[in-house]
């Protein structure tokens, strides 16, 4: 087991949403051990704490709230932290959404190591799981079996030649996060774009912040940072969510054509039957109620 972590010293971000097309700033601030992660809306003003409970919506971005007050695209961040072991962080935010940056994580983890990782005085507790367990959501398909570490497999299928068919399988250490997985930015599909934005969404996405396909190929002019960028991203997205459980998994999960939706549904589903896991703490193996993890 590993220390907990939270980051030395407040650091301060900002830039446009990706849905709302609104400009935000953003700052972190360290946490004392075990306060978990943090959104606080500092304009309105509400704290939303970063667990599953807090999901309100899934459609094209993952979105927290807390009595009508929300926090919408967390994924890029919770993933950019689950990557790089932050427990413990304070997220002020002054709008309704997290900026997109760049469409993936790397400009976040440059920021979060700007402000320095701190270790934190007591062992982070893990999930581990101890017997297979699947979810079936329509056509996706998330299972998660016992494993010494943290392993995702992920395959999508898209009918459009510039992706197809896809699949990686990983070891999540923060090496391989921050060198595979990070660079890897959110994408569309230009004929998409209009539905999008006539339903609220897509206001702040352009080609420096998605990559963007249209019926002969990626629209963006730098191309692609790895072959396989789109199930990379997907990759990114769901160990974004999957941290919304509040603790590590330490297990091999294995998802295929599942997203924001089916990847919440998926850890409602876990939590529910804790014959499948148990919470490993410092000292011994805890029991559900004492780690609070029921929604």
């Amino acid at each position: 087991m590993r220390a907990q972590r939270t980051i030395k010293q407040e650091v301060s971000f900002e830039g446009i949403g990706l849905h709302t097309g609104k400009h935000a700033m953003v700052t972190l601030k360290p946490a004392s051990r075990d306060a978990g992660i943090t959104f606080v809306r500092i304009d309105k003003p509400a704290v939303i704490k970063a667990h599953v409970g807090s999901v309100i919506d899934t459609a094209f971005a993952t979105t927290l709230g807390h009595n009508g007050v929300k926090v919408k695209t967390v994924e890029h961040m919770m993933a950019a932290l689950a990557g790089l072991g932050i427990d413990n962080l304070t997220i002020e935010v002054n709008g309704p959404e997290m900026p997109i940056l760049d469409g993936s994580s790397t400009d976040i983890i440059s920021i979060i190591l700007r402000a320095g990782i701190a270790k934190q005085g007591k062992k982070r507790p893990y999930l581990r799981i101890n017997r297979p367990f699947v979810f079936e959501d329509g056509h996706a398909t998330i299972a998660v079996f016992p494993y010494s570490g943290v392993r995702m497999t992920y395959s999508i299928f898209f009918h459009h030649h510039g992706i197809g068919e896809q699949r990686m399988s990983i070891d999540i250490t923060e090496e391989n996060f921050v060198r595979e997985i990070a660079p890897a930015r959110t994408f569309g599909f230009l004929k998409d774009i209009e539905f999008l934005r006539n339903n609220g969404l897509a206001k702040g996405g352009s080609l420096d912040n998605a990559i963007i396909l249209g019926e002969d190929g990626i629209l963006n002019a730098s191309g692609l940072r790895f072959k396989d960028e789109f199930v990379r991203h997907k990759v990114l997205d769901s160990i974004g969510d999957f941290f919304l459980i509040g603790f590590p998994i330490y297990g091999h999960i294995i998802a295929s054509k599942s997203g924001h939706s089916s990847n919440v549904k998926f850890l409602k589903k876990l939590i529910a039957v804790p014959e499948v896991w148990d919470i490993i703490t410092e000292e011994k193996t805890a029991p559900v109620h004492e780690m609070q993890i029921n929604i």
